[in-house]
């Protein structure tokens, strides 16, 4: 996975190949976010002899911790040829709120 900044926005790629997008969850807080799934075993040939086994198969679950606090109204994903792409907008945090004061 790679995370990107810019002043208005952070983006992740995850690179997931073999896994159907209905097989992904994706849930984002203010602060982090959380992607998981499943991926599907291959069939196996009958007849072969395994002699290197490095695909992981099943649950799979990664809790990312963003650099800033991110407007979870405001995001967007694709996924294409087995890449993940989020994109999130950031939170303004240099916004004024003017407080009325009361007399009391």
């Amino acid at each position: 996975m790679d995370i990107f900044e810019t002043p208005e926005e952070i983006m992740i790629w995850a690179e997931i190949s073999g896994v159907e997008k209905d097989d992904l969850n994706l849930e984002i807080n203010s602060r982090a976010v959380k992607l998981s799934g499943i991926r599907k075993e291959m069939p196996r040939v009958s007849n072969g002899t395994y002699r290197l086994a490095e695909i992981q198969y099943g649950r799979f679950e990664r809790v990312l911790y963003l650099p800033s606090p991110v407007d979870t109204e405001i995001v967007s994903s694709s996924f294409t040829n087995g890449f993940l792409t989020i994109r999130i907008a950031k939170l303004k945090m240099d916004k004024v709120h003017q407080v009325p004061i009361s007399d009391e």
